[in-house]
């Protein structure tokens, strides 16, 4: 073959299914090689173009317009590039100029042979983006927009006299795809839409582009609102265990509801309009303040006085079909007139994260510049651009070319936001809630952050093997994990729930494992919230640092790499800074004595609601020493001696000091009623974890688990000591939640080991 015959046209359909998978495509588990493609005739190109360019809806505050790059290219080395400095400093002196200096949309029209489907893609270029962590010079965004030639096509159209395939042989739309903000997210896409233009609706700096395709094409609706249909149709996902499935697209966030802070970017330490090549550039030339935040780590709390979006900037293509009133049109350009450019350059920007630990550390992300559309993948096999499977799978059964692929590789989470519990007593429970800032998450194996939405984190295409997930956000502390991703879906944080909390609020909660204990995860469980942390910490060692909301009362449960438990309460004090945790045990003799210290922080908690006491003045958590135990049983053992038997009472005997001669408990004492009966019922229980706690103390495995079996009996009391009338409101739901918290560690108790050293 003489490759210097073939044109640009026949070299891109050879080398259309030489299976790339590079950046630009969504790669399914077993997922098929590219689909041959083939390039329209220019005529035909331009017909399609015309017939389905889109309108562009761009926010008041944005200042990257539509561009084209040949106005900034240059001669470095005989090669013909872009450099990042020359698009932003050179557009920034045009837009002071004119508004919207040099409006393009470039194109191109796919044919997938054999069969009706072509794809029209609308390629546009900005000269820089800004977002929250994850900015760079230049920036492509792209619509894919899937079009059946054939008559009378096989999208289900609801306006004939615009989407019906006619005569001019321009179609129906049967898909759009939207590039989302980043391709690790899923695409904005729509099947069968019903309309021959998409709108897009770009997201403020960084031209993410989502979809509008019903009656109100400005604005965003994932989910059918009222008479308006849904803007996407990706399928719904269970992102959290047990609750509502969502839309799984990247969507626009800020106008959907939730604070999107941005920053300010800088190279080499120095903010972007104070370089010496960027004369033109003023800091006025950058988002508006009012949207960015300097750190996300000095903020006591996220930024509430971020402005939604607000407003729009239309544009329309410049032809004689668009009759629109717009602020600006833009030129249709066939995207072979560009190719000549051989890259888009610039120095690489950075950003940082933060990853909690137990001694607290930083990681650092590169981004480079974007590249050339036509290096990418999809730029000749759009189909590889379709992130949502059931699209795929829908294209595929109707047009042979298109192969549905396998399954989806990806980490998904939803970040919740701690607060104080409501029915908690005191500060002693924490409630999770939908979050009211959107946030950011990197894995350390990829340089890219990624954004979330509607609360939603979802990583695609994700390797499988381990991975640090780590997840910041303006003004909260820092969420990370290890995770293993075995493929398919891998839900991170408690079953796809992340919590994390405002800075103002968070506590450390730092912890090392006794010697030779191998630390394998950590679970840190709140008595309202339940599990609020569940996972490996990232750490040296047996080291690691979780952060936590202040109110809340805790039990941190740690697991070595046998497979023994350990438990430690943690109730974070309102001054608390940090809490560590040294020396962390597992096995009997350590959950026993967990398991005492639980029910001594319960005794003295409900001592001081019955005295209406404040109940955050007592020793809880960490502050439960050997001193407060003792003092602690000996009231009980005076309360409730009678209701335990003898043996019992003289092991209460033995840790006090005392003389057990006297003893003369049968446990077939009176429990009284009202407050004072739950107090006795609690003083029961304390003394009957005494009990066990000394058994697996003397190697007495047998005995320790009838104490144990015992101690649940005693629990069942104390709830039923909760359910007459008359009783303070909160003294029922406390004890009940307690008692709820306190069962899975005594079965945990009951099924270790036994250490033999002990």
């Amino acid at each position: 073959m003489d490759l210097e015959s073939l044109n640009r046209r026949s070299l891109l359909a050879l080398l259309a299914g030489g299976g790339a998978t590079a950046g630009g495509a969504y790669l399914l588990t077993g997922s098929p090689a590219p689909a041959e493609t083939a390039l329209l005739s220019d005529e035909e190109s331009r017909r399609l173009a015309e017939a389905h360019a889109p309108t562009l809806y761009f926010g008041t505050r944005e200042r990257w317009f539509p561009a084209d790059p040949r106005e900034y290219e240059s001669d470095q080395d005989g090669r013909t590039v872009v450099d990042g400095f020359d698009a932003l400093d050179g557009y920034t002196a045009d837009a002071r100029e004119t508004d919207y200096p040099h409006s393009t949309v470039f194109y191109q029209a796919i044919d997938y042979p054999d069969s009706p489907l072509c794809c029209v893609q609308f390629w546009i270029y900005s000269a820089f983006d800004q977002f929250s962590t994850n900015f760079h010079w230049h920036d492509w965004e792209v619509l894919h927009v899937f079009v059946d030639r054939s008559a009378g096509g096989s999208a289900n159209a609801t306006d004939t006299s615009t989407t019906a395939a006619d005569a001019t042989g321009t179609g129906q739309p049967v898909l759009f795809v939207a590039s989302a903000h980043s391709r690790k997210v899923p695409n904005n896409e729509h099947l069968d839409p019903g309309v021959a233009r998409a709108s897009i609706i770009s997201e403020v700096g960084s031209h993410s582009s989502t979809l509008g395709v019903n009656a109100r094409p400005s604005s965003f609706q994932r989910t059918a609102i009222e008479e308006l249909a849904p803007d996407i149709s990706n399928d719904p996902v269970e992102v959290i265990s047990g609750q509502a499935s969502l839309p799984l697209a990247y969507g626009l966030p800020r106008d959907e509801g939730l604070t999107l802070p941005y920053a300010v970017p800088e190279y080499d330490g120095t903010p972007l309009p104070d370089h010496e090549r960027l004369p033109n550039v003023r800091p006025g030339d950058l988002l508006p303040e009012d949207i960015t935040v300097d750190t996300y780590d000095e903020l006591a709390n996220p930024p509430e006085s971020i402005p939604k979006r607000e407003g729009e900037i239309t544009f329309v293509p410049d032809i004689d079909a668009a009759s629109v009133d717009a602020d600006a049109r833009y030129d249709l350009v066939d995207v072979s007139e560009i190719q000549h450019i051989e890259d888009f350059t610039g120095p690489q920007l950075s950003f940082s994260f933060t990853v909690p630990q137990f001694v607290e550390d930083a990681i650092a992300g590169h981004i480079t510049t974007t590249g050339p559309p036509w290096d990418q993948p999809r730029f000749s096999d759009p189909s590889l651009d379709i992130s949502d499977p059931q699209h795929r799978a829908a294209l595929a059964n109707r047009y042979d070319p298109i192969e549905a692929g396998g399954d989806v590789s990806r980490i998904i989470g939803a970040v919740r936001e701690a607060t104080g519990a409501d029915d908690a007593p005191g500060n002693n429970g924490v409630a999770l809630l939908a979050p009211s800032i959107e946030t950011v998450a990197l894995l350390e194996s990829d340089p890219e952050a990624v954004p979330s939405f509607s609360g939603v984190l979802t990583l695609e295409d994700t390797p499988e093997g381990e991975h640090r997930l780590t997840v910041n956000g303006a003004g909260m502390a820092p969420y990370s994990e290890q995770l293993t991703h075995e493929g398919g879906t891998t839900r991170a944080g408690v079953e796809g729930a992340i919590p994390m909390s405002a800075n103002e609020d968070a506590v450390k909660v730092r912890g090392e494992t006794a010697e030779e204990t191998a630390l394998d995860s950590v679970a840190l469980d709140d008595d309202f919230a339940g599990t609020v942390y569940d996972g490996r910490p990232p750490g040296e060692g047996d080291r690691f640092g979780i952060y936590a909301h202040r109110d809340g009362a805790y039990t941190a449960e740690v697991r070595d790499e046998s497979g023994q438990q350990g438990a430690l309460r943690v109730n974070p004090n309102p001054d608390d800074e940090e809490i560590d945790l040294s020396g962390i045990e597992t096995g009997k003799v350590a959950l026993t004595d967990f398991l005492l210290r639980f029910l001594v922080e319960t005794r003295l908690q409900v001592a001081a609601i019955r005295d209406d006491e404040g109940i955050d003045s007592v020793p809880t958590g960490q502050n439960i020493d050997d001193e407060t135990v003792v003092t602690v049983v000996s009231d009980a053992e005076a309360n409730a001696g009678g209701l335990v038997d003898d043996a019992v009472n003289t092991a209460a005997d033995e840790l006090l000091g005392e003389d057990s001669d006297d003893n003369n408990g049968n446990g077939n004492g009176n429990l009284g009623g009202g407050v004072a009966g739950v107090v006795r019922a609690v003083d029961a229980a304390v003394l009957v974890a005494v009990a066990a706690r000394a058994a697996a103390r003397d190697g007495r495995d047998d005995g320790a688990n009838r104490r144990l079996e015992e101690l649940h009996e005693r629990l069942s009391t104390v709830d039923e000591s909760v359910e007459g009338e008359g009783l303070p409101g909160e003294l029922a739901s406390f004890v009940t939640r307690r008692t709820e918290r306190i069962r899975p560690r005594i079965d945990a108790a009951t099924e270790a080991e036994l250490d033999t050293d002990s």
